[in-house]
Parts: structure tokens; C-alpha cells; sequence
């Protein structure tokens, strides 16, 4: 006989992230506006911690959810219990606000609007934080830690996970990251002693 195609349950506020994400990667539009809806707020204000350019947090969230949409959901990987879709969900928009600062370089200061005023390029702190930690002695040293240990300091230190988030991501135990760590920080302190 002939089966019937199963159709996918249907997606609303009260549907679990990991369900919107399945749908998303099916094209289904109803769930990335749920997705949006739950996710875009605590996104914007976390990512506003970390740049007070509303400007640029407005397109880092822009991006992320386009990214979602494209393509990003149909590689979504639930760990098991769910939670950890908000963590993902983070994780790109993180990088998408890091990629948005690389991009600019620089701030501009003064107009340049009055007859003989230039304009004068000075990095942002972000900008110099986030080249000091990739080109720097930081930079190398963290590039000599371990995969593990690394990617616990990346997760907590420069993407702003919290322990749960990063051990969601990461598939490991809270204890674990905080060990991982607090490993990290002690051999970069060695090194950079």
C-alpha cells in the first residue's frame, strides 16, 4: 500500500527550539518569526554588553538570524535536552558581531563637515582587544593550548558563554568547563609571565 507522508507538527510559541530549527531547515518561515521572537531579545541585550553601537548590534542580529535561515538551522545538532539551542543560537551571533567590528577596523572621530577639519581614524577597544588576542603574544599562546582547553576559554572568555551554555556546546559537563578553564588561564599565565 501506500504510506502516507507524515507532515511536521505544527510550529508555534510553545514548540521547543530544536523543533523551530528542524522546521527552519525545512524552509519554513512561521518558525524562524518564532524563533526571532524568543531569541532577538536577550540577543540584542547581550550583545549590546559587548558594543555600544546599536547600529552594529542591530545588523550582528540581522545576520544571524539570515544565517539561521540559510542554511545554519539544517546543520543544528541538539545535544538531547534542547537547551543547548540557544547556546548555538549565541555562538553565531557572537561571531557575527566580532565579524561586523573586524569589518569596520575603525572608528571615525570629528565630522569632517567644517572647512578644514579631517576626519581621524582611532581603533575601537574592541579592535584592539580582539587583534591583541589573535596577532599578539595572547594570541600564540592561546593558539599552544590544547584543542580542549581552548575551546572552553573561547566559548566562556571571548564568545561571553555562560558554564552551562559553554558545556551544552561543547557536550561536556559544567565541571568540566570550568576545569578546562581554569587549566587555560593558569598555562597562559605561565606563558605570558
Amino acid at each position: 500500500m501506500f504510506r502516507r507522508r507524515r507532515e511536521p507538527p505544527p510550529v508555534g510559541p510553545g514548540s521547543d527550539d530544536a523543533d523551530l530549527l528542524a522546521a527552519v531547515a525545512a524552509g519554513r518561515m512561521e518558525a524562524l518569526r518564532v524563533l526571532h521572537r524568543r531569541h532577538a531579545p536577550w540577543l540584542r541585550v547581550r550583545l549590546s554588553r559587548r558594543c555600544a553601537d546599536p547600529d552594529v548590534v542591530d545588523d550582528a542580529l540581522q545576520d544571524t538570524f539570515v544565517a539561521i535561515w540559510r542554511g545554519a538551522a539544517a546543520r543544528y545538532r541538539p545535544a538531547g535536552d534542547g537547551r543547548d539551542a540557544a547556546a548555538w543560537i549565541w555562538t553565531i551571533a557572537i561571531r557575527r558581531l566580532i565579524s561586523l567590528l573586524r569589518g569596520r577596523g575603525h572608528r571615525w572621530i570629528g565630522t569632517g563637515e567644517e572647512p578644514g577639519e579631517e576626519r581621524t581614524a582611532v581603533q575601537s577597544a574592541e579592535d584592539m582587544v580582539l587583534l591583541g588576542v589573535e596577532h599578539g603574544d595572547l594570541g600564540a599562546a592561546i593558539a599552544r593550548l590544547s584543542p580542549e582547553l581552548r575551546a572552553a576559554l573561547q566559548a566562556t572568555v571571548l564568545d561571553g558563554l555562560t558554564t552551562r551554555e559553554a558545556a551544552s556546546l561543547l557536550g561536556v559537563p559544567e565541571g568540566t568547563v570550568k576545569t578546562r578553564v581554569r587549566r587555560a588561564k593558569a598555562r597562559l599565565r605561565e606563558e605570558l609571565a
